[in-house]
């Protein structure tokens, strides 16, 4: 064989051997093992909220709502914008309860999050959220879907979070025909497009969740549902209007960015909803395992005020443990929106005792 002709087969090999390294290390686009997936099939989707997942258990909040279907945090925006300088992007997500997730995700940019809460409730209200971002082109169509209000004229894709809710609670409400239609649009988009399979008690529990938002529009507060009224103080449009300590609105209403980062997630089937308690012997354990074998850690668990009912209920070992089994490091951090403007706290450091 000629010189040449034998550097032309080396090259030849080189390159096939090139592309065959190159194949194998592409991320998986299902839930296989070794990388946090690009995205999930919708049966994978499902199969993960079934498998991580405890049976519900009840929770009633200090101000007697049993719902939860919206926060009632004013440092939103002034958390968010903190999580976004300390944590960084690309890693796992972890929180619990309603909306003020999709805030947190949208300023830290992970690439998978879970949302995790004793009520299945909470699951219903983040399927209707799914179904409502995937069938919405922009923040304005979401919105009027959310809350089933006629979209005013003129309304510009430049609008602030402000301006866009305020906008939303002086519109019209549909009728109830057309509120049954939304209704069966989002049920078609989760068990037709998604082809989710959802139990009766499931499409009921969405039902419930999405007539609130229609009976109090934008005006709906944290305890609304279960009182009969809302008002401004502490209502979603008010929360969603929050600014950081710049006077810079962060939520995830506040720019297109924000509202397409979490809609891409919700595309990929990337936001996972689980019915777990903090305490419990499956739900954590069973999050932090998924996250470690895909070789990810987790950068930021959002925990509300449940810790102080943990250590209410005498608790708060189980809990400890729990966090303490998952895969963090000495970045990771608890998300503690409590007093006037909140904390971020080192996990590794709280949980080190814990066993």
């Amino acid at each position: 064989m000629r010189p040449h002709s034998l550097d032309t087969r080396r090259r030849f090999l080189r390159a096939i051997a090139l592309a065959v390294f190159v194949v194998a290390f592409v991320p998986p686009t299902g839930a296989g093992q070794g990388a946090v997936p690009a995205d999930l099939s919708d049966r994978e989707y499902w199969a993960l909220i079934e498998q991580l997942s405890e049976p519900e258990g009840s929770f009633v909040s200090n101000s007697g709502s049993p719902d939860n279907l919206l926060s009632n945090e004013s440092t939103v925006s002034v958390m968010a914008a903190a999580a976004a300088e300390r944590v960084k992007p690309g890693g796992v997500y972890l929180g619990v309860g309603p909306e003020q997730n999709f805030t947190y995700i949208a300023a830290m940019r992970p690439r998978m999050a879970f949302v995790t809460d004793i009520r299945r409730g909470n699951l219903h209200l983040h399927l209707l959220y799914k179904a409502l971002f995937e069938m919405s082109p922009d923040r304005q169509n979401f919105v009027s879907r959310l809350f089933s209000r006629t979209r005013p004229d003129g309304l510009s894709g430049s609008l602030t979070a402000s301006r866009l809710l305020n906008a939303y609670l002086a519109a019209t409400p549909v009728t109830e025909t057309v509120f049954h239609s939304n209704l069966a649009a989002v049920t078609d988009h989760l068990t037709k497009t998604r082809r989710l399979p959802l139990a009766a008690a499931d499409r009921s529990g969405i039902e419930y969740v999405y007539r609130q938002f229609y009976r109090f529009g934008p005006a709906i507060d944290y305890v609304s549902s279960t009182r009969g009224t809302s008002g401004s103080a502490g209502s979603y449009a008010r929360i969603q209007s929050t600014v950081d300590a710049r006077g810079v609105e962060r939520t995830y209403l506040a720019g297109d960015e924000a509202f397409e980062y979490v809609k891409s997630l919700q595309h990929r089937n990337l936001i996972i909803p689980v019915v777990g308690d903090f305490a419990g012997p499956k739900a954590l354990r069973a999050i932090g395992g998924y996250v470690r074998s895909r070789g990810a850690t987790i950068g930021a668990f959002y925990v509300s005020n449940v810790e102080g009912y943990l250590k209410r209920n005498d608790v708060w070992t189980s809990f400890c443990a729990n966090v303490a089994s998952m895969p963090i490091d000495a970045e990771s951090v608890f998300i503690r929106p409590t007093g006037r403007a909140g904390t971020l706290d080192p996990m590794v450091a709280e949980t080190s005792g814990c066993k």
